[in-house]
């Protein structure tokens, strides 16, 4: 396939020679201003490194099918009352099963904590570059960092995006230890999201026929870890995407999103927006959580579009599993005639087989798939 290029408003194939794509990233990286650095310069082009072969990208003679396909969406409202609670969790099994996604309302995180975490992001990543840079890292081990595309080095085409991340797996993070421009709301969001996880636990739980506490009780949700993006205004958003074609190297993932718009789930072969609304939470079903119920949840596969309106900001809280434990199919769902799909595993060596090959589109589930 050949390369292309900005040329104009138009790909233009044949004139890798002489092009260095890993200098370009390395100087784009020593930058430590990531894409809001790029757009803050006057870009009015994309760069190469960042441009998206056509077939990766929405093909603008097809819209969404928005108007065949509508994102499933849950009112938690009385979830606890008994006949209420069948109803939820009914709704829940079959958005699991057919979409792996689905978002929520009425799920008790205040919508002011909403609000706020949206500020902060957009706070920390629009303050001057010598503060942001001071957190800019590509060590994985590193609980708090910002970066710009975690697969930069390893992509053949980079995201339209920078991020912020808080690694939360060994509890809560010393105030001191997060930027000051989103100390506070982050501490707090945090707070709601271990609340809201406890409730949804159960009720996958019983989606699934097992006892409540199930799920709970095998630390499939035990750690979490928040990534917040910053989404800039893109002169050609039709050459980049803000986030490629991906699943979740998660079990859940809890996802706040503002009024821009822009992410789309994967649904019988078409690209289905998922419309934003003001007070609720989106879910997703990760590649963990298929992986233990042996494909009776789906994770999906979704991405996110760039665009010229901006900035878009998103806050994703990712639930992954206890590091102690085994990962493989939850014994109490197989039988003869759903024998277990995949291998045990370790969280680490999911994580290190998805990470290695980068956000390329393939799922990584099925390199622990059984002969």
């Amino acid at each position: 396939m050949d390369l292309t290029s900005s040329v104009g408003n138009k790909l233009v194939p044949g004139d890798e020679l002489g092009y260095d794509r890993a200098k370009e990233v390395k100087e784009f990286d020593e930058t430590k201003a990531g894409v809001k650095g790029l757009v803050d310069s006057g870009v009015t082009k994309v760069p190469r490194f960042l441009i998206h072969p056509p077939e990766s990208l929405p093909n603008p003679m097809l819209s969404p099918a928005t108007t065949h396909f509508q994102v499933p969406v849950i009112d938690l409202q009385g979830y606890e009352q008994s006949c209420r609670r069948m109803e939820i969790v009914d709704q829940i099994r079959k958005a699991s099963e057919t979409w792996g996604f689905f978002q929520m309302i009425n799920h008790g995180v205040p919508v002011s904590a909403m609000d706020k975490m949206f500020e902060a992001v957009q706070q920390f990543h629009e303050q001057p570059k010598e503060e942001k840079m001071k957190w800019y890292s590509r060590d994985l081990k590193q609980p708090v960092k910002y970066y710009s595309n975690i697969d930069l080095l390893v992509s053949k085409a980079a995201s339209w995006r920078d991020s912020i991340s808080f690694d939360f797996k060994y509890g809560p993070l010393n105030l001191e230890a997060l930027p000051l421009a989103c100390r506070e709301s982050v501490s707090e969001y945090w707070k709601h999201m271990i609340e809201l996880t406890k409730p949804l636990k159960e009720l996958l739980s019983e989606a699934l026929g097992l006892s409540t506490d199930y799920l709970a009780n095998i630390e499939c949700m035990k750690s979490e870890m928040f990534v917040c993006h910053y989404y800039p205004a893109c002169p050609e958003p039709d050459l980049t995407l803000g986030t490629k074609k991906h699943s979740d190297p998660s079990s859940l993932t809890i996802l706040l999103q503002d009024n821009i718009g822009g992410l789309q789930v994967l649904h019988q072969d078409h690209w289905v927006d998922v419309p934003p609304v003001h007070g609720a939470l989106a879910v997703n079903i990760g590649d963990l959580l298929q992986l233990i119920t042996n494909d009776k949840f789906k994770s999906v596969e979704h991405r996110v579009l760039a665009g010229r309106i901006g900035p878009r900001i998103s806050a994703a809280c990712f639930l992954h599993p206890s590091p102690a434990r085994k990962l493989g199919p939850i014994k109490e769902i197989l039988s003869d005639s759903n024998p277990p799909i995949y291998r045990e595993t370790h969280i680490s060596e999911y994580v290190a087989q998805y990470t290695s090959k980068g956000l390329d589109g393939n799922s990584a589930l099925t390199h622990f798939k059984l002969l």
